[in-house]
């Protein structure tokens, strides 16, 4: 079995979600689906929202199997929370 090699550094994934985020997905999805996860394919900008991670990116694989995924959480910095409370 091959092991996967994204066609990007992590830093031009990170920058080519983002820009897809900020620049069009923000404004479908933040109303209404705040915590929830929003999985990203940085090459063609299709997304799928999901209650965690796993949803989200098994989501958008069944639709996009050779997807480059990035994720954010609607509302926050980071997908994922450290220590005690919000």
């Amino acid at each position: 079995m091959a092991l996967y090699s994204p066609p990007y550094s992590k830093e031009e994934i990170r920058s080519r979600g983002l820009a897809l985020y900020e620049g069009k997905i923000r404004s479908l999805v933040e109303a209404e689906n705040q915590d929830k996860i929003v999985a990203i394919d940085v090459d063609s900008g299709e997304f799928e929202l999901g209650e965690d991670t796993m949803v989200a990116c098994d989501r958008l694989l069944d639709r996009l199997p050779e997807a480059v995924i990035w994720r954010v959480r609607v509302g926050h910095l980071a997908v994922h929370r450290f220590g005690i409370g919000r």
